[in-house]
């Protein structure tokens, strides 16, 4: 998948600035897509003069003037002709956490143990960011009022996967440091 198609999903919720897509990378889209801002503006001077996005430019005092982006009409018949495409591959886990956890027994135990709290941490705090979303994408409402009244349900089900996928997470920390313990009893009591 090309970052475009990222940055033109994030479009479809309206006009943003590079500023605006970055933070909203970190706290939408961040769960099956990373970007730098570096990127980011990079695929948005593509976009553009590629005629996918249009830019205006809004003038502020105190800052330096910023551009907001929007979708074109190409740009929206990219998106459905990205989403008629057949899938890829599954996407591949490159994870240098799992590599330490693959080395423990030969590696710094405690070390490992503490990167896989650490990453239970940063678990933590993404899904407490993504619930905070989740509840002002409900505004009030169930789910199934949501999922029956939202003119759009496509980010709400993005959101749902990244927050499954943070559970997961947490379960296979929790699971993880569990079994270390355990693992460094049995040292310690054969020692």
């Amino acid at each position: 998948m090309a970052l475009r198609n990222a940055v033109m999903a994030a479009l479809l919720e309206g006009e943003a600035s590079g500023y605006d897509l970055a933070k909203a990378f970190d706290a939408t889209v961040a769960n099956f897509w990373m970007s730098t801002p570096q990127q980011l503006y990079r695929e948005l001077d593509r976009m553009e003069t590629e005629g996918l996005v249009t830019a205006r430019v809004v003038e502020q005092e105190r800052r330096p003037n910023k551009r907001l982006f929007s979708l074109t009409e190409a740009g929206r018949k990219a998106v459905h002709a990205y989403t008629a495409e057949p899938l890829g591959k599954p996407a591949v886990i490159r994870d240098e956490l799992l590599v330490k956890v693959q080395c423990l027994d030969a590696g710094d135990m405690e070390a490992v143990r503490t990167a896989i709290a650490e990453r239970m941490g940063w678990a933590t705090a993404k899904l407490a960011r993504y619930e905070r979303l989740r509840q002002r994408l409900l505004d009030g409402r169930s789910e199934e009022a949501y999922f029956a009244e939202a003119e759009c349900i496509g980010p709400y089900l993005t959101l749902l996967r990244g927050m499954s996928f943070e559970r997961e997470n947490l379960q296979w920390g929790d699971m993880a440091l569990r079994r270390l313990e355990q693992r460094a009893a049995g040292l310690r009591a054969d020692n």
